[in-house]
């Protein structure tokens, strides 16, 4: 055995003996979440991106024990101009407000998350659509990232 293979193991070992255990494997945290989170109905091209990774990540209510509400809210900034005032470069700032309540109503997790990302407007117009389409679509899914991240955080405080 090679030593960065020990280290490895002994790394591995530690984590084990500290209790260590993941949030996917069998019986961690997150199979709470599993199929249990129902997200708001989507009402526009954001929410439904950002609906379909969370479903994506927690997979689809098959029994929904947890309800997530979400308000979201992007803008976009250009920041790359021309010396004749053309704006070549756009960020897109976005954030979700989001809250996780259980089948009483009772909020067991929540909070903001936000991000940004940017898309180039030079080139056609239907070239500078499609970025922003494309940018807007990258948002969501960092954005929907973050919120499973928070969920994971919490999931060992979830009663299965």
């Amino acid at each position: 055995m090679s030593s960065p293979d020990r280290r490895a193991f002994l790394g591995l070992a530690l984590l084990a003996g500290c209790g260590f255990a993941p949030a996917y494997g069998p019986n961690g945290s997150a199979t709470v979440l599993s199929g249990t989170v129902r997200a708001a109905d989507p009402d526009d091209k954001n929410a439904f991106d950002l609906v379909q990774r969370l479903e994506e990540r927690l997979g689809r209510p098959e029994t929904a024990r947890f309800d997530l509400a979400y308000t979201i809210t992007t803008r976009a900034i250009g920041v790359g101009v021309t010396p004749d005032g053309s704006i070549t470069r756009y960020n897109l700032t976005g954030a979700v407000d989001w809250s996780l309540t259980d089948a009483a109503g009772t909020r067991v997790a929540g909070g903001t998350v936000d991000s940004f990302t940017s898309w180039s407007a030079t080139g056609s117009t239907v070239a500078g659509l499609t970025a922003e389409e494309d940018a807007n679509l990258r948002l969501m899914r960092i954005l929907a990232d973050q919120i499973v991240a928070r969920l994971l955080a919490v999931s060992s405080t979830l009663t299965p």
